[in-house]
């Protein structure tokens, strides 16, 4: 059995994300991490600029919303990502189908519980959802609202108890129409590049795929952008059960090698890949590198982990130097991007990541960009 390092993991870390060597195009960017967390609408483009050689927020705008070559959809965990167009398929009949059919559940047990809002209710709100954006092409929420006055409707979570609150129906209805396939967010934000404001718009006719392609799929392209990898991390990536997981692995004949934390998977045509130049890198929270693996020891250090993440395990703006998180960053009111080591890394990498720094700072032009997930670091660098 092959033995691969966590040297030779950090090397291909660097290499095959964009790091060490910076992409050309958006579209490059996504591929070479399969996707990119867009929970917080930050993190699309922190992500992006980090990893392209003329970061412009002009540029993933336009893979967003002008050539529409990247879709914005639920996908695995129930995470928001942004995906290439081609992808869209795979990752909505490996992931996003399951999780919808059980959000549906939920989404009925709880409007039974908030209001005489029944599935045949809820049948009949999307209906008209759906006719009101095919005559409208696109719409936010509050302007679908005025069309579709049940979307302005209140609903009661946990009625009599200490944690009775009210919630619109159209920020659940029109989230899991777009689980099902059928709503995208696909227009621009009301208000700047860091807002989370979409507009939705109908999907279009998605092609069908069985469950077992797609997810087999889905790992190949997990594997060839952040093999290896152990089972344990896909099935924390993809959000399957471990037959789901064993079962995509075995499809792919992927091939067991030896890592420090035990048996990890690699693609039978795996490619070896030389060490890149040094390189430092300031990338976001939920950045999709540091939240590519479960097992996380080999780049990121148990000690760090408490500046770094929230209580929830989101990960927050990070300092990388040759593939290992060595600090952390923010942005300051005024714009200044601040960054503070929890690692000696001598002065080479200070240097290489004072530079990274600014760059980061002249693209962001002053903008303040607060995570919506904040870290204990990420605060204490701001207050």
């Amino acid at each position: 059995m092959e033995r691969i390092t966590a040297e030779q993991r950090r090397a291909r870390l660097g290499a095959r994300h964009a790091l060490a060597r910076k992409a050309a195009g958006v579209e490059e960017v996504v591929e070479s991490v399969v996707a990119l967390h867009a929970t917080d609408p930050a993190t699309v483009f922190l992500s992006a600029g980090a990893r392209l050689g003329l970061p412009t927020v002009a540029a993933v705008e336009k893979a967003l919303y002008t050539d529409r070559t990247l879709v914005r959809m639920t996908g695995m965990r129930r995470t928001v990502f942004v995906v290439p167009e081609a992808l869209v398929p795979v990752v909505h009949h490996s992931s996003a189908v399951a999780i919808a059919a059980r959000e549906r559940r939920v989404l009925v047990k709880h409007f039974a519980e908030g209001g005489p809002y029944d599935e045949e209710w809820i049948a009949t709100t999307e209906a008209a959802v759906v006719t009101a954006l095919g005559e409208l092409g696109e719409a936010a929420a509050t302007e679908l609202g005025a069309v579709v006055p049940e979307l302005r409707r209140q609903i009661v979570y946990g009625p009599g108890t200490p944690q009775e609150t009210r919630q619109g129906v159209a920020t659940r209805l029109l989230t899991l129409m777009a689980m099902d396939g059928t709503l995208v967010r696909r227009g621009r934000p009301a208000g700047s590049w860091i807002s989370g404001q979409h507009r939705w718009a109908l999907a279009g006719p998605m092609p069908d795929l069985p469950v077992a392609e797609a997810q087999s799929a889905l790992v190949e392209r997990w594997l060839r952008a952040f093999g290896p990898g152990t089972e344990a991390d896909v099935k924390w990536w993809t959000g399957w059960t471990l037959g789901d997981t064993r079962r995509a692995l075995k499809a792919l004949d992927a091939v067991q090698v030896e890592l420090d934390e035990g048996i990890g998977y690699v693609l039978p045509d795996d490619p070896a890949t030389p060490s890149p130049e040094p390189w430092a890198a300031l990338l976001p929270a939920l950045d999709p590198t540091p939240m590519g693996w479960q097992g996380r020891d080999w780049y990121l250090p148990q000690e760090h982990r408490a500046d770094l993440f929230d209580r929830s395990g989101n990960v927050g703006p990070t300092v990388w130097w040759n593939g290992r998180v060595v600090g952390g960053w923010a942005t300051r009111a005024d714009g200044e991007v601040v960054w503070r080591l929890l690692s000696d890394v001598g002065s080479e990498a200070r240097a290489a990541i004072e530079s990274e720094a600014a760059g980061l700072a002249t693209w962001l032009a002053g903008a303040k960009v607060t995570p919506r997930f904040r870290t204990p670091l990420e605060r204490a660098l701001t207050a």
